[in-house]
């Protein structure tokens, strides 16, 4: 019995050494790769808020520039978004006011973060260990048909759009409207005005980005663009089929056009059943989901209140990481390594995979990524060399 227990014993700390020699593996390749997140609400959501993410926020947002750091964040693409219930005259002047709170944000803290508008910048910041942070438009509603104003958030660093938001606009149509044919007369799609869009785009150097884009949309952008397109936070449809996901052929599609589609970890797009799940937990407080909606605020907004005042609720409903790299594995199996990469949502989610909690759990997906047998090529490619390809090759 004694031999017995010396042997468990020694089998449990030899096992526990294990554990924490695969962490210090992982923590040492994620540390000297470039990690790229193509989209992060934190900009827009403390712009509504009033916060900073200079500051710690722990426990309020899922991001703040301390846990960037904390995480090997090197380059984060920022969201620029407000959503439909801006439009002419506020929408365009919205963006600009996000986009000048990164700027400032970047003058005071010149050591830590740098905002980036060519490759040539992003390099350079890495190397000197400061967060290279981009500007992504979320939302075409923002140019406000004119493209005028497309060209203005292109020379203020903004480097790609995403098309549209859960909102059409008059020249693309969104996901969400084209599934429920909020507008079934209309014509689905680029219109002309859309398609010079896409076209100027390209011109400029700007990433066309077909996330929240409608089918009919996602497919005019695919016959139009000169250029890799990006996917900026989306997941596959066939593993969770909900109207923000890919589809295959669209995933094959993006794979043939050179482009890249970078998961987002949001939990409705991950898990089939989450979204069933959390209606049933939205029903149980119905009383102050009615007082929420008659204060007339958006769902996203709602669905993040109620998350944060039931958190033990909300806990209950993630899915496991697993699920993240089942549909990057999916992704890699139809079209390869090269045309995947992260998008996390963060703070413009309420809920993601257990375990990642804000963006100093990055390393986390690391390795989960050497656990599920990917190679450090491929590794590299995953967490941020795809979308520096791209970059490059809109650039041009």
């Amino acid at each position: 019995m004694l031999f017995m227990n010396k042997w468990l014993g020694l089998f449990f700390l030899v096992l526990i050494s294990g554990v924490h020699t695969s962490a210090q593996s992982s923590r040492k390749l994620h540390n000297k790769m470039v990690l790229v997140d193509t989209h992060n609400d934190v900009l827009s959501t403390v712009t509504m808020k009033g916060m900073n993410f200079e500051n710690d926020l722990r426990g309020k947002t899922h991001s703040d520039l301390a846990r960037f750091k904390e995480g090997g964040v090197d380059v984060q693409v920022f969201s620029i978004f407000c959503d439909e219930r801006f439009g002419k005259d506020t929408a365009f002047k919205y963006a600009n006011i996000e986009i000048d709170s990164l700027y400032a944000i970047a003058k005071r803290n010149p050591d830590k973060i740098t905002i980036v508008t060519t490759p040539d910048q992003l390099n350079k910041a890495v190397k000197e260990k400061k967060i290279a942070a981009m500007l992504g438009v979320e939302g075409g509603h923002m140019i406000e048909d004119n493209l005028n104003y497309l060209d203005s958030l292109y020379k203020r660093g903004v480097r790609y759009m995403t098309l549209t938001w859960n909102n059409s606009t008059s020249w693309a149509t969104s996901a969400s409207d084209e599934t429920q044919h909020k507008s079934p007369n209309a014509k689905l799609g680029l219109n002309d005005f859309g398609k010079q869009v896409v076209k100027r785009m390209n011109e400029l150097g700007m990433l066309v980005d077909v996330s929240h884009n409608g089918e009919q949309t996602f497919w005019d952008v695919i016959n139009v663009t000169t250029k890799p397109v990006i996917a900026s936070h989306s997941c596959a449809y066939a593993l969770c089929p909900v109207p923000r996901n890919l589809k295959d052929d669209q995933i094959k599609a993006i794979g043939r056009n050179g482009g890249v589609i970078h998961l987002n970890f949001y939990s409705g797009f991950l898990d089939s059943t989450f979204m069933k799940k959390k209606t049933l937990f939205l029903m149980t407080h119905g009383k102050e989901l009615d007082s929420l909606n008659q204060l007339k605020w958006a769902n996203y907004e709602i669905e993040e209140w109620m998350a944060k005042k039931y958190p033990q609720e909300a806990e209950t409903l993630r899915p496991p990481l697993s699920m993240l790299l089942d549909h990057l594995d999916y992704i890699v199996k139809l079209i390869g390594v090269d045309h995947v990469g992260l998008g996390s949502d963060f703070d413009g989610i309420d809920s993601a995979p257990q375990g990642l909690n804000g963006v100093e759990d990055f390393p986390k997906i690391t390795q989960a990524l050497m656990e599920r047998g990917y190679k450090k090529k491929q590794i590299k490619k995953i967490l941020g060399g795809n979308f520096i390809r791209v970059f490059k090759q809109n650039s041009k």
